[in-house]
This record gives structure tokens, sequence and C-alpha cells, in this order.
């Protein structure tokens, strides 16, 4: 990164922000206080979940943004237990929702209930009320249901009746889904996957993590109790903090030119144009730019790397680029197309 500019921008090496600019960016001794619960609860999450670190960072980056995930992988790689884990290391409400084909939206964010005696309706509120919500198998629900979700994932409200009733403070849904079962499924609208911060893909583990999977739980009565580390008021304080981490103006281009190249590929390789039917939306301008910020937290510095940026846009672009047809008839997937982009994008 240059030094000439002006102000000068923070070296992607540096420690501090000593520009004018940057007169707000919490030093390090801020950063270090406001992570003091991430290790923690890393630790904690540890003694049921093995392996998966690249998963748990991303839910610690989601819970920093205040964000949506959406967790895809085969049965059996412990996306509802990493949940469930996550939600007992916190001090907030949690609840599971399992989605199926006969789920109704009143099942999910409540309903008018009717008092004969007094002929009046009063508002009975749905699972969707809650801190961390685990929506899963979220593709097993129809289209009436993933639409109930879009006003509280986007707007966090809900209307009920008359009626419009905010949700806690915080909120996130966490998906699951199983991408190779097809029968009994249905494809999520895009509008809906736009509003989730991240997909995440969770990939099966090593032989030497699977032997202590093997280890631990091989037994009828597996520990999976965890104890409370921290509560959502550290969390909100942190995310005052990551708010505040600064990014300099060379890493903003670089976010902005790789959603650009998304919906203009052919300005970068030429083939691209023809395995893109839709690039990324805003939105993932937005949250790439939170997610690294989130990020570069989480490894305790007070400034945003071009490493973050391309650590993190596979999983934020991942839902968000359309793939044509031709792409899927070559087997190609966004994350190939994801890569191509950022070994052609010149890194700040």
């Amino acid at each position: 990164m240059s030094d000439t500019a002006a102000p000068p921008p923070v070296p992607a090496t540096a420690t501090s922000a000593a520009t004018p600019k940057a007169a707000n960016v919490p030093d390090q001794d801020a950063i270090i206080a406001a992570s003091a619960w991430v290790t923690p609860l890393r630790t904690e999450i540890s003694r049921v979940l093995v392996g998966q670190s690249m998963l748990v960072d991303r839910l610690l980056v989601a819970l920093l943004t205040n964000g949506h995930v959406l967790l895809e992988g085969v049965p059996g790689l412990a996306k509802t237990l990493a949940v469930r884990t996550l939600a007992g290391t916190l001090q907030a409400k949690f609840q599971r929702i399992q989605f199926t084909p006969d789920l109704l939206p009143a099942d999910v964010i409540g309903t008018m209930v009717y008092h004969p005696k007094d002929g009046t309706f009063t508002p009975r509120l749905g699972p969707i009320f809650a801190n961390l919500v685990l929506a899963d198998e979220i593709n097993r629900a129809p289209a009436k249901v993933q639409s109930a979700l879009l006003e509280s994932m986007q707007e966090r409200q809900v209307t009920i009746g008359e009626t419009t009733h905010k949700l806690p403070d915080p909120f996130m849904v966490l998906a699951t889904q199983n991408p190779i079962d097809q029968e009994g499924t249905y494809t999520l609208p895009e509008a809906q996957l736009d509003r989730f911060l991240l997909k995440v893909r969770v990939t099966y583990p090593t032989p030497q993590e699977e032997r202590q999977v093997l280890d631990a739980m091989a037994t009828s009565a597996p520990k999976l109790d965890v104890s409370q580390v921290t509560d959502m008021t550290a969390i909100t304080k942190s995310r005052a903090v990551v708010n505040q981490l600064f990014m300099d103006e060379k890493i903003r281009d670089y976010i902005v030119a790789i959603i650009n190249a998304t919906r203009q590929p052919e300005t970068l390789a030429p083939h691209l144009k023809l395995l893109i039917r839709c690039g990324a939306s805003p939105r993932g301008t937005i949250n790439l730019a939170l997610a690294s910020k989130a990020l570069a937290f989480l490894n305790g510095r007070n400034y945003v790397i071009p490493q973050d940026i391309k650590d993190l846009a596979p999983d934020i672009l991942r839902h968000r680029i359309l793939l044509s047809y031709e792409a899927e008839a070559e087997g190609v997937t966004t994350e190939d197309v994801v890569k191509t982009l950022l070994d052609k994008l010149p890194v700040p």
C-alpha cells in the first residue's frame, strides 16, 4: 500500500493508526480488552466441538456483525451442534425450529388467538422471538414459510395481524441445510439468500480430528454441556469497537472492485461472462466490509488487511453469485469463480 496518499493511510503491516482520519480508531489495548471473551468462548466450544475452527470463527464474525449465517454440509458434520454449543456459551435466549414441509408461517412468527369469552384477539408470539434462532434444515419448508422470515431477517420485526412486534436485540438466524438431499426440499429464494451475511460450507474433519471425535463421542452419553462464559452485553460492546476499526481507502476500493467484478466479469476474463448469470448486490459490498472488520478484531488487529477480504470473499459471495447453465454443465462452482476473480484482481 502506498505511503504517499493524503492523508497517509495505515499500511497493512502497521500496528496503530496515527492519522487524523483514524483518530477514533481504538488502540491495541482497547482491542485486547474488548476481545477478552473470545479466547474463553473458543476454549469452551472446543470442549464439545472438535476441529471446525473456521466454522467457529465464521459464527463469531456473524455474532459481531449482527448477521445471519447459512450452514451447508452433509448430515453428521456437527452443524446443529455448533450452533447449539455457541448458544450455550452465551447468556442469550435460544430457540430451535425444525423446518418441515408442513410447517406454517404461524408456527414460526406466531398468530392471533381468538378468545370467545370476550370476543377479542391477542397475539401469541412464535419461536422466532429469541436472540439466536436455529432454523434446522431450512430448505425443507415451502415458500410461504420462507417469506415469513424475510421481514424478521431484514427489519428485525414481525407483523402479526395489524401490529408490528420488534424482535429481541440482538437477533440472529443460524440456518442449516443439506446440499445433497433433493427430495422434499425447496430451493431458497434469492431474496432470502441475500439476507444471509455468510454461507459457510462445512467439510469433513481430518483423520486426526475424527479420531478425537471417536474418542470423545463413542459413548451412549457424550458430554455436550457447556458453561456460559460471556453475555450479550460484552458482545454489544465489542460490536461498537468493531465498527470503529480502520479500513484504508484502498481496501474499500478493493472491496468495491471485487463486487463489481461479479457483475462485469468480462473486464477481468472474457470467459467468465458466460459463467455468471447475476452478480452480487450492494448488500454484498456492505457485508464484506463489516465481516472483514470483525475478522480483523478476532485476529487482534485494529485495522483491516487485504487477506481479511480474501479469506471472507468466498463465504460472502457463495450465495450471491448466480451461475449460468453453461457453468453448471461444466461443473464450475461459485468457489471457482470467486477464486478466479481474486487471482486476477490486483491486491492493494
